[in-house]
């Protein structure tokens, strides 16, 4: 897999650092964001960049604003969602042959959907959720997916059944009522960062592989040979 640095210009802010992974037999091009308290280094966006790449699925990362200065808390989510839009854009000129989905971990999917809900960018063919943050920890709430129905692309949700940032019981009947174009991939015993427990008999790496799965088997239905 060829790896290569890049600069997403975020209006007037300046730059942002990202990163193309391809592999030589890529397929699809997936504008991964990375949630709100890591940034795109983190060892779980490495290993999705690497699983995925592996099934033939470059993938671009970037940061936000906030993270590429090591400030907290987040952007305001006009910053966030510009920076959203700026990456899909940089990311598409990179590999301008390749289709391409955008999303990513927790608040970078969920900041992907509002840029697809509202005059989203033409090439943006589909959004994957790596845990959609639908409420707050212990705040069973469907706020955040109000805007959910206005996107118009496939997407896919992949949850783990301990995650406290989304209730299932709640979660599942919006995805149900979105429709064809929406799929949940329930990965079982996964929190929000799809940590399971070790008497669940399974390992962290089985974890990540079922994730890569479900996201290719997924995508070899939105882009077929």
């Amino acid at each position: 897999m060829k790896e290569s640095r890049a600069l997403v210009m975020v209006g007037a802010r300046g730059p942002v650092s990202a990163v193309l992974v391809r592999p030589d037999d890529a397929t699809l091009l997936y504008v991964l964001g990375h949630g709100a308290g890591a940034g795109m280094r983190h060892a779980f966006m490495e290993r999705v960049t690497t699983e995925l790449g592996e099934r033939g699925i470059a993938t671009f990362r970037y940061q936000f604003p906030y993270m590429e200065a090591g400030r907290r808390p987040p952007d305001p989510p006009r910053v966030l969602e510009e920076t959203v839009r700026a990456a899909i854009a940089a990311a598409h000129e990179q590999a301008p042959d390749l289709p391409l989905i955008a999303g990513g971990k927790s608040m970078g999917g969920r900041i992907s959907s509002h840029v697809a809900a509202d005059n989203p960018p033409p090439e943006l063919k589909g959004l994957v959720f790596l845990g959609y943050p639908l409420h707050p920890a212990k705040q069973p709430a469907v706020k955040r997916a109000e805007h959910l129905s206005r996107i118009r692309i496939p997407m896919l949700f992949l949850q783990g059944t301990r995650d406290d940032l989304a209730d299932l019981t709640l979660l599942t009947p919006i995805v149900e009522q979105l429709g064809p174009s929406a799929t949940v991939h329930i990965v079982e015993g996964g929190n929000h960062s799809f940590k399971v427990l070790q008497r669940s008999g399974r390992t962290d790496d089985e974890v990540m592989a079922e994730i890569a799965d479900a996201i290719d088997a997924w995508a070899s239905e939105l882009t077929p040979e």
